[in-house]
């Protein structure tokens, strides 16, 4: 945990949810230490030819923009109300019911009621009115109109960057208000300042100069994968050997690069390396388009495209029919919600259709794209996989559900028919905090950095408390999801306020299960520990000893 995070306890008695003693327009912000992201160092911006390139820390008193930064925001503001009809909705239909106020998980964490996503959306509708109606121009301050000031745009900065886009008040919200479409023009608007985060800039630049956020060579990919593959071959007696940038496959596989890299993302990986290898696969990696997440997502839709065109430029050189998917969160959001028009459909591919069933993905038709828990549960519904779920005994499982995949793609069946058919033990959390109620990580939409620790830990504590209450009750010690950046942040979240819960990919538990042809009597997971309730083998060197 980063130094100076406070302690569960300090952290939960600090939450306050009595109103502040001064009006939310004469309450200034706070740019406290723990609670906001480092400004974009310049080689970031300068990668990929963001403006403003230039060092800056948000703490600072000067913040180095351009000199007609307020020109620069209301003319891009002016231009997004045009182009965005939903944009332009969603600032004039809110009636300030109330229904999303207590459903931000940054509000829960903090009691800050600048959290409530009534009242963020609040802070951008002040200057809308001043600069875009007829009454906020005349009446002013009387109708609810502010002037953008430097200190009304560090208000922005500050709050728009503890809204992790995960829409969950939206659902709450009667007319349908999406606050994460309001965060991200306002981000592709900040994005104009140069006001970026570094956390975000850094995996941008990156993915745009070797494709994959965390800049990882061709060769250190395949390297990373070598030693995945040793261990596959310890546990399994089996060596599985990928291809990478192979021509003519008839799939294209491609993941979050977290997945490749570090744990417990790898154990997933390992997953996917493993079910292929037993379906006999015909598919392929790329070193190139190595990346399935996307952070250009996080700056403006531009760049998102940029990023997202990669993968079907790939796809089209190597000549594949159709792409596969791996486990992430944005990833599925940016295909399912914006590819089509930024850059398809995907003509030179075809329909996917799983060469094992014979299922055709229609919901792909357009994308050619395929979410692996799509595929891996049909394949466990048509019985080509042969699984033993008491290899998962040491384990009780529950299943976050996250925000893109569920509130983006309403994936909520296939990852627990799949944990369902390979773990013995799996329990629900409440019903308000799954599915499509689903709480946030905390540090979704590039905010899991370092330097925030504490207003991550806030923003995770409604996600933590219900894994809490059903490791009290069921003695649940292991968190599902199908997300890399889930992978990434729910460890140390679990480590901070529940503990004794670990975090996986649902295909390393499926990959616990699965029952490969020509496996070697296996006594280890995939994270080699010891399987429960395996008989030694007599035929062991031990089992000899025992005998004679």
């Amino acid at each position: 945990m980063a130094k100076g995070t406070p302690k569960p306890e300090e952290l939960t008695s600090s939450i306050d949810y009595n109103p502040p003693k001064t009006g939310w327009t004469e309450t200034p912000v706070d740019f406290a230490e723990g609670t906001f992201c480092h400004g974009a160092r310049p080689a970031y911006l300068e990668t990929v030819g963001f403006p403003n390139a230039r060092e800056w820390a948000p703490a600072d008193e000067d913040w180095k923009l351009p000199e007609n930064w307020k020109e620069i925001f209301i003319e891009a503001m002016g231009e997004r109300l045009k182009k965005y009809r939903s944009f332009q909705l969603f600032m004039d239909i809110c009636v300030r019911c109330g229904a999303c106020a207590d459903k931000c998980h940054f509000f829960i964490g903090t009691g800050d009621p600048k959290n409530m996503p009534v009242l963020r959306a609040e802070l951008l509708r002040s200057v809308y009115r001043k600069y875009f109606t007829a009454a906020g121009k005349i009446l002013g301050k009387n109708a609810g109109a502010r002037e953008l000031t430097v200190d009304v745009l560090k208000e922005l900065w500050y709050y728009y960057y503890q809204c992790t886009e995960c829409r969950r008040c939206s659902v709450f919200c009667p007319y349908g208000i999406d606050q994460a479409e309001i965060t991200m023009i306002v981000r592709e608007i900040f994005n104009l300042l140069g006001l970026n985060t570094d956390w975000i800039a850094g995996p941008v630049a990156n993915c745009y100069k070797k494709g994959n956020h965390l800049g990882l060579e061709p060769h250190t990919i395949t390297s990373n994968l070598e030693y995945l593959l040793d261990d596959i071959e310890d546990i399994t007696g089996i060596r599985i050997e990928p291809t990478f940038n192979r021509k003519g496959a008839e799939i294209l596989f491609v993941t979050p690069s977290g997945d490749l890299f570090g744990d417990p993302g790898t154990y997933t990986a390992m997953g996917y390396l493993m079910l292929f290898h037993e379906l006999g696969l015909d598919y392929t990696w790329s070193t190139y388009a190595s990346e399935g997440g996307n952070f250009g997502f996080f700056t403006s839709m531009d760049m998102a495209k940029r990023l997202n065109y990669k993968i079907y430029a790939e796809a089209k050189r190597l000549g594949v029919k159709w792409i596969l998917g791996g486990e992430c969160g944005h990833m599925w959001r940016v295909l399912n919600q914006y590819m089509d028009t930024w850059n398809g459909p995907a003509d030179f591919m075809q329909e996917p259709v799983s060469p094992i069933t014979g299922t055709r993905f229609e919901n792909a038709k357009s994308t050619k794209m395929v979410h692996i828990t799509e595929f891996t549960a049909d394949l466990i519904k048509h019985g080509k996989l042969k699984l033993d779920p008491s290899r998962n005994d040491h384990l009780n499982v529950t299943f976050h559900d996250s925000c893109n995949t569920a509130r983006g793609m309403g994936i909520f069946e296939e990852p627990r028919y799949i944990i369902n058919s390979v773990c013995n033990n799996f329990q629900e959390m409440a019903d308000d905090a799954i599915r499509e109620k689903t709480f946030c990580c905390g540090s979704g939409s590039g905010l899991n950095a370092g330097e925030n620790m504490e207003i991550r830990m806030r923003g995770g504590f409604p996600r933590a408390n219900a894994v809490k209450k059903v490791k009290e009750k069921f003695g649940v010690n292991m968190l599902a999801n199908i997300c890399a950046i889930d992978r990434a942040v729910l460890p140390p979240l679990m480590d901070y306020w529940v503990g004794d819960v670990s975090v996986c990919g649902v295909h390393e538990l499926l990959a616990n299960a699965l029952v490969m042809t020509g496996e070697k009597k296996r006594t280890q997971d995939l994270r080699l520990e010891d399987l429960p309730n395996v008989e030694e083998d007599p035929e062991t060197e031990e089992g000899k000893e025992e005998t004679a």
